[in-house]
């Protein structure tokens, strides 16, 4: 029989070698004719707009325009400042505010610039993107710094979307209905990443490196790159492909408040100005290129190896074999049976038990690197499931000394009661991966014994919906309202027949599924019920394990295992490549949190 391939043919690349990822790297080019930082910069790679910047003793109001080759110094803009936002291309760019501090807007036509509609505020260092006639100004320090974000029409501003996180000196590219903004200064650097989809902002995937005072190139939502930044004038480049940063070749020289080519890619990108010390400015000029053909892979791309007659892809799903588990600083409070929920990193931990039955509230948010306490719970609780982001979450159930039926939301600064759920349990799960207005919880304990019951949370009032098949408490639960996943569980508190059992929510009913490999309960699991992560929890008889697996919505598959054994763990993530797990018991209670990372890989495919 004749297999798919000899009958359609391939319309992919066919190489004999594999692409090589990450290849791209940075060339040194002529300096601009003034040194300065806190500059701005505008255009693509080969023809860019150098516009104001400090020199050193003073602002300046110097521009400098770029040919492919050399810098050309041309018309001044109209007020001497640093620290503008900035973007457009090089015959139609667009500067909003600066230090000091003003609301001042120029438009530049490729010769002259023009005064137009004042920003509604003064501000420095805000986020540009777009063009000059459909532009966002994002963020900014005015002071303090603002979550504000207004869109400019090419004659005035008017008020849109706040973002989630206030900061000033970040990168962001993209349009007015799809947009990515990362980094910058909230006071304390950042690598907080957001995009928008048109309608709301949300927090994806962070940077590698927290940073602020850097610079970007971005086309669009899918395709930025990030480069320099931080007090201590990095080199560091970051690469985003709309899922996730990677890290790439760095500057020949780290520098901090310098510019870039803000609309150009992150295969073809220009870096300028800037300093090395506060007061030693810089003229370097670098291009960032990737080389054409083979040996040029991001995310996504497919080939047919001619050598060895495969198909192969390049994603992060082929990097999951390799991927381990690495320490990250600990919890401030040691507890196991806490909710939990964000991603890698950005994550809560809630309530919990700290040992001898001590029920706390003490809410913990992770921002990559460490962990802060917030403001508590209004009813501490143990044994109970949360879903959303570390600005918009909720929790519901759990035990106290008795069963639990209330329900709190979080604002990003503070708790909420608001409607009870129709049954009260402890040890319910819930999909995470939810909003704070659409989520569901299931399962659990509440007498007379393992509960079955699935409740669905509109934002106003829960609603009983169909129920799992198999009654269980401690079942490792993510996802979100119409596509949430089940995975493991006991029939009981001290029972020892542990379950395999996986079920998948559609939105409307349960379905059995592949069972996991090892039978547990208290697990904990991140990720979409397409691309899971399930690790720790409590094996037969009562041993906490440190066993680690990967759903690719089909099978499972072990992988590297947690550092640390545990079992009632915390646990987040947006995907099977990236996640956080922290806290449990060993069987006593531990703060040890640790970060799972897997890195796009070159994967074969199997077809016939």
């Amino acid at each position: 029989m004749a297999n798919y391939r000899d009958i359609k043919g391939f319309t992919i690349q066919s190489t004999s070698s594999d692409p090589v990822p990450n290849a791209g790297s940075w060339a040194s080019q002529s300096g601009l004719n003034t040194g300065r930082k806190g500059l701005s910069g505008f255009g693509t790679a080969t023809a860019s707009i150098a516009a104001t910047g400090n020199d050193g003793p003073s602002s300046t109001a110097a521009v400098e325009s770029w040919n492919g080759s050399s810098w050309t110094e041309v018309n001044e803009v109209n007020t001497a400042k640093f620290y503008r936002g900035n973007c457009g291309i090089a015959t139609a760019g667009l500067l909003v505010g600066g230090a000091p501090a003003t609301g001042d807007t120029e438009e530049f036509n490729g010769t002259n610039w023009t005064e137009t509609a004042n920003y509604p505020g003064n501000i420095t260092y805000p986020i540009l993107l777009g063009i000059q006639t459909a532009a966002f100004c994002i963020g900014g320090d005015i002071p303090p710094f603002t979550t504000a974000t207004n869109t400019y029409n090419g004659s005035s501003f008017t008020s849109s979307t706040a973002i989630n996180t206030a900061r000033s000196s970040g990168i962001g590219s993209g349009s007015t209905t799809a947009a990515v903004i990362a980094g910058g200064n909230t006071p304390s650097a950042t690598a907080n990443t957001e995009v928008w989809n048109g309608s709301s902002w949300t927090e994806v995937n962070d940077m590698n490196t927290a940073r602020d005072l850097l610079a970007g190139s971005g086309s669009s939502s899918t395709n930025s790159l990030a480069f320099g930044g931080l007090s201590t004038a990095l080199a560091n480049t970051e690469s985003w492909n709309g899922t996730s940063w990677t890290e790439v070749a760095d500057l020949g020289t780290g520098r901090r408040e310098l510019a870039g080519s803000t609309n150009g890619s992150n295969t073809s990108a220009l870096a300028f100005g800037g300093c090395t010390s506060p007061g030693a400015v810089q003229t370097a000029t670098e291009e960032w290129s990737f080389p054409s053909g083979p040996s040029f892979l991001v995310e996504g791309d497919m080939w047919f190896n001619t050598s060895s007659s495969t198909l192969k892809v390049y994603g992060v799903a082929g990097g999951l074999p390799a991927a381990t588990w690495a320490s990250s600083n600990s919890l401030n409070t040691a507890r196991s049976e806490s909710a939990s929920f964000g991603i890698q990193t950005a994550a809560l931990n809630v309530g919990g038990d700290t040992g001898s039955s001590t029920y706390v509230a003490n809410t913990e948010q992770y921002d990559g690197t460490s962990w802060t306490e917030k403001n508590d719970l209004n009813e501490g609780r143990a044994m109970f499931g949360g879903a959303g982001i570390t600005t918009a979450g909720i929790i519901a159930t759990g035990y106290d000394g008795t069963l639990l039926n209330s329900v709190e939301t979080w604002d990003g600064s503070s708790w909420t009661e608001v409607a009870d759920v129709n049954t009260a349990r402890l040890r319910s799960s819930a999909a995470k991966m939810g909003t704070q207005t659409a989520t569901i919880i299931f399962g659990g304990e509440a007498p007379p014994g393992d509960q079955v019951a699935t409740e669905s949370w509109n934002g106003s009032s829960w609603t009983e919906v169909n129920n799992l098949n198999d009654g269980r408490i401690g079942i490792g639960g993510s996802g979100t309202q119409a596509a949430a996943i089940a995975a493991g569980g006991a029939p009981g508190p001290g029972s020892p027949s542990f379950q395999d059992v996986v079920e998948i929510w559609d939105g409307t009913s349960w379905t059995e599924t592949t069972e996991i490999n090892t039978a547990r309960t208290m697990a904990a699991a991140a990720g979409p019920n397409t691309a899971t992560l399930l690790f720790g929890g409590n094996t037969p008889p009562n041993s906490p394990t440190a066993v680690n697996e990967a759903w690719n919505g089909s099978s499972w598959t072990e992988l590297n295992n947690l550092g640390t054994s545990r079992k009632a763990l915390g646990g987040a993530g947006a995907s099977s490549a990236n996640a956080l797990a922290f806290g449990g018991a060993t069987p006593s209670q531990t703060a040890v949190t640790e970060e799972w990372t897997a890195t796009a890989a070159v994967s074969t495919v199997t077809t016939s």
